[in-house]
């Protein structure tokens, strides 16, 4: 007799042992047809298994569904079999690599003698659909590895036989078979392809065999899949609204910025777009400067010996630019925390000095690897807005506490009222003992429900020397990005020697908080581009107003309305050119400007100015001053 407990804590007993779908049919038949898999827990085990497993011992048993987070992640894997299946009926001599699940869908390797192309990746979607329709079932066998390895090699499928050889001799090795196509995998899969029914695939790119730009270049396809036809509707509809608020294609059509293949990675700011880099980085400084940060400026090199303190040099020194000089080696920073603690132990530090707040745009650079440069969303040189706070224990909460309620009000001002709230917490290798883990993460979730923040827990997901919140917005297409963060660290105050004197007299090591609010400012302002789709906020747009003569005779006018603007200081721009008045405004809404005012005789001999807003909106005509009275409330809203 075997006993399973369901999630509603009732009790099924069966004379056999059943399987996962065995289970859902005796639950009802609508249920078993929708079945996709089972989680299964035994003490403290718990597993993600097939339908067709088989429950030998009394078990906890949650049935998985379309509806599911893992039933979704069962159909996008099994979706991804399903391509390299297509891919093998179409392409007999094309050889299968791996083909994981991804954020929105799956990809799958392949290597072919010539490129994939738009055409067939539409062949290989409609042989995909076709297979899905034949309703196969997928079976899972088990084989000793040296067995799996000489199967595949049978089939010339070296790079699937050169995977399975990495594994211990001692394990077995399971493989999925649907139809004409079997392949490597732990699985679960869905009962049958019959499943798998709203897929696309969307591009495919070049990726290099296990990562390494020194192996051999393979193709990659990637796909997206989802448990109904109306969310793949809705992620296709998402992605072309978010092609259209592309930050790169904005950026050139605004004139904000560019990146030059004689600087890859590196930002190159337009006159237009440094406007927007200073607005940004002079609020950041007011946050600072309001919330007793004191602003400071490290150096960009830094002695190879700090690196080797830090860890960095043995960790993290593939993604460091080294230069060398007179026989020392030294690193650009990666980042602006060992500065600030040289900083930091410039004089000794009483614990009536804590916390001790330090803030600077530092300027960091990473050698990331070419393929994940992102316009300016993943760049080699960026700049932070970092913050360090020193502090003791009894601290953390009440920073975290401020910091929350602080990084809220930032965000609001740009226009995110949406944030997600995570808190990591200790992984399994870790430093320092379970008392001050507690501690620490204590600090932390007080602090985040102190503020008002309800949150989720990421386990294990913390630092091995902390645990740390992350801050992630969610922008006007239902987009994630996570900027803020703040990070508990007694490990780098300890390699680095810090040290304050205590209420006792004593010497002790402060506990240094890593914060940032808005991150890089490089993929910050990437990301504002894309959530006001180029239409930034009045008090953010390098051009707030374009003054526009309907003819040569108002040219005084508009010489007199742009100096009265100035001096309120606000970013204008006089456009005395001879087109036509209706070209003037088209061309300026096309900038996305916030205000255009035209101006002819009747508004000359008035004073006045007729308004148009942003969004094709003819406010009609209003005293000059009435309409500075306007836009200054605009940019004290943040509007």
């Amino acid at each position: 007799m075997v006993a399973i407990t369901l999630p509603d804590g009732s009790v099924r007993s069966f004379d056999a042992a059943p399987t996962v779908y065995d289970v859902a049919h005796n639950i009802s038949p609508s249920l078993a047809k929708n079945t996709l898999a089972g989680v299964v827990t035994r003490g403290e085990s718990t597993v993600t298994v097939d339908a067709s497993y088989r429950i030998e011992q009394d078990a906890n048993l949650r049935i998985v569904t379309a509806k599911d987070a893992e039933g979704l992640e069962v159909i996008r894997h099994s979706t991804a079999h399903l391509l390299a299946y297509a891919v093998k009926e179409l392409f007999p001599d094309a050889q299968v690599t791996i083909g994981p699940v991804v954020e929105h869908g799956f990809y799958y390797d392949f290597a072919y003698k010539r490129p994939f192309t738009p055409e067939d990746l539409q062949a290989i979607e409609k042989k995909m659909a076709e297979l899905a329709a034949k309703d196969e079932a997928v079976l899972r066998r088990v084989l000793p590895r040296d067995e799996a390895v000489a199967y595949f090699k049978a089939l010339g499928e070296n790079y699937k036989a050169e995977i399975i050889a990495s594994i211990p001799a001692s394990e077995d090795v399971s493989l999925y078979r649907e139809g004409n196509f079997e392949d490597l995998c732990r699985g679960p899969h869905v009962p049958s392809t019959g499943k798998l029914k709203h897929f696309k695939l969307m591009k495919v790119a070049g990726a290099y065999w296990r990562g390494d730009h020194n192996n051999e270049m393979l193709q990659r396809i990637y796909g997206t899949a989802w448990a109904s036809k109306d969310e793949l509707q809705q992620y296709l509809t998402m992605l072309e609204e978010a092609e259209k608020r592309d930050h790169r294609k904005i950026g050139k059509e605004l004139d904000l910025f560019h990146i030059d293949e004689h600087a890859p990675g590196v930002v190159f700011w337009h006159p237009k777009g440094w406007i927007l880099w200073q607005e940004v980085e002079q609020y950041m400084r007011r946050v600072y400067r309001d919330n007793g940060y004191q602003e400071v400026k490290g150096p960009q090199i830094l002695d190879k010996t700090l690196w080797e303190k830090t860890g960095h040099w043995d960790k993290y020194r593939e993604n460091m630019f080294i230069t060398e000089s007179e026989k020392r080696d030294y690193a650009l920073k990666p980042m602006n925390c060992p500065g600030h603690l040289l900083i930091y132990k410039q004089g000794l530090k009483s614990y009536r000095d804590l916390p001790y707040r330090l803030g600077e745009f530092g300027q960091c650079h990473r050698n990331e690897p070419t393929g994940g440069l992102h316009g300016i969303m993943r760049v080699r040189g960026f700049t932070q807005d970092d913050g360090h706070v020193f502090c003791t224990e009894e601290q953390i909460q009440a920073e975290v506490t401020a910091f929350t309620v602080l990084l809220k009000k930032v965000y609001a001002d740009f226009g995110f009222d949406n944030i997600i709230y995570r808190l990591s917490t200790r992984p399994e290798k870790r430093i320092g003992s379970d008392e001050s883990w507690d501690k620490a993460e204590a600090a932390l979730a007080e602090g985040l429900r102190a503020s008002g923040c309800e949150f989720t827990y990421l386990p294990g997901e913390g630092a091995f020397y902390g645990p740390k919140i992350e801050y992630t917005l969610k922008d006007a297409i239902g987009r994630e990005w996570q900027c803020g963060t703040i990070q508990i660290d007694p490990n780098m105050p300890e390699r680095l020697d810090a040290e304050y004197i205590g209420e006792d007299g004593a010497r002790h090591r402060p506990i240094m908080l890593h914060r940032a609010i808005v991150g890089s400012l490089e993929r910050f302002i990437g990301i504002l581009i894309e959530q006001h789709a180029g239409a930034l906020p009045v008090w953010l747009a390098p051009v707030q107003v374009a003054i526009c003569g309907i003819t040569d005779s108002q040219a005084d006018y508009v010489r007199e309305v742009e100096q009265a603007l100035r001096s309120k200081g606000l970013r204008v721009h006089a456009d005395l050119r001879s087109d036509k008045i209706t070209y003037k405004i088209r061309e300026h809404a096309l900038q996305k400007l916030p205000y255009t005012l035209v101006v002819g005789d009747k508004e000359k001999a008035s004073s006045s100015v007729a308004v148009r807003a942003r969004g094709n909106q003819d406010l009609g005509s209003m005293p000059l001053d009435a309409f500075i009275e306007r836009i200054l409330a605009d940019i004290a809203n943040k509007s």
